[in-house]
């Protein structure tokens, strides 16, 4: 059910005056302690008793947990919900099906909660039947536990993956149909993806067998990265909308460069857009840009305290940081 976009609205109107926005850029000019105490004064240290620089991690917690509380309360609707928190559950059922199926702990790699509690997903796991979880995540679960009883210790981490983010963006394709930005920035997403997953393959039958579903932008394209003539190759999404990220992904694969800046854009998707457009933002638009620009200011203070601490300048942490 829909809540009250204006009421929620007028809530962040409030909020969006404690985001930390440019100060972001200062912290980077400070020693390490210096930021700590300078975030604390901002407020941005809460509901935590922290009080040194080295324990930043349980500060970031705890505002992802205050991010999450408040996603939790005042989502819009279900298909926002479902879009900021299904894949922490993906993700959380994929650390523990490889965690019963090879004999370790899940712990370390699992994230914060989503929608869905650790309880519901280990039963899901272990074949009970339980309600209100994803047909798409069941889907994902039996797959998977499919191929580790049929091969057993054979399957590769690259093979899970594959089968949880087909299965996530199906959910979350589905999740989304009716909210047009959603569905917009999902279906750039998954061919933006599909533009890295082939970039990194050797050859086009891998390619072929790891691309997502989902996607506005045909196989046979994206296939002819493979082609002989390397000016077709380059040319291939020549008049799509990802031309141009093709082309400086394209480049990246020839000069054998690692693909973190491509990687970052599709990972900072969301905020990039929302910033682009912050002027024109209607209805829950506003909810998920300062949804995303929580998250982001979250991440970006990770970068900078752990740079701080390692030694880095102010230009080479500025270099890391996410759009804000």
């Amino acid at each position: 059910m829909a809540k009250d976009l204006v009421y929620i609205n007028g809530i962040i109107a409030v909020k969006e005056n404690s985001l930390l926005k440019d100060k972001i850029l200062t912290f980077c000019e400070m020693s390490a302690e210096t930021a700590f105490r300078a975030l604390s004064e901002n407020g941005f240290i809460k509901n935590t008793d922290v009080n040194s620089v080295f324990d930043y991690e349980k500060v970031l917690q705890a505002d992802e947990a205050d991010i999450d509380e408040f996603t939790r309360e005042y989502a819009p609707d279900n298909a926002i919900k479902t879009y900021f928190f299904a894949p922490r559950d993906f993700h959380n059922a994929k650390a523990l099906v490889k965690a019963k199926y090879l004999n370790s702990g899940a712990d370390k790699m699992l994230a914060p909660q989503g929608l869905l509690s650790l309880d519901t997903l280990k039963k899901a796991v272990d074949g009970e039947e339980v309600e209100g979880v994803y047909p798409e995540l069941l889907e994902g679960i039996k797959s998977t536990v499919e191929l580790f009883e049929n091969d057993g210790m054979n399957i590769s981490g690259a093979e899970v993956g594959k089968i949880f983010e087909q299965q996530l963006y199906a959910c979350l394709l589905k999740a989304c149909k009716r909210n047009a930005l959603l569905k917009k920035l999902l279906t750039q997403k998954v061919d933006m993806t599909n533009i890295l997953i082939v970039m990194r393959s050797n050859t086009p039958e891998y390619a072929a067998n790891n691309v997502i579903s989902g996607g506005k932008i045909p196989l046979d394209k994206l296939l002819v990265l493979f082609d002989e003539n390397e000016e077709k190759a380059e040319r291939a999404l020549d008049g799509t909308y990802l031309e141009k990220y093709w082309k400086e992904c394209y480049k990246t694969r020839i000069t054998g460069l690692p693909f973190m800046k491509t990687e970052k854009r599709v990972a900072a998707l969301e905020i990039d857009f929302l910033s682009e457009h912050r002027y024109e933002l209607k209805r829950s638009q506003p909810f998920m840009y300062y949804i995303f620009r929580r998250r982001t200011e979250n991440e970006n203070v990770r970068i900078v305290l752990s740079c701080l601490l390692a030694g880095l300048s102010a230009d080479e942490i500025k270099a890391r940081l996410r759009n804000f």
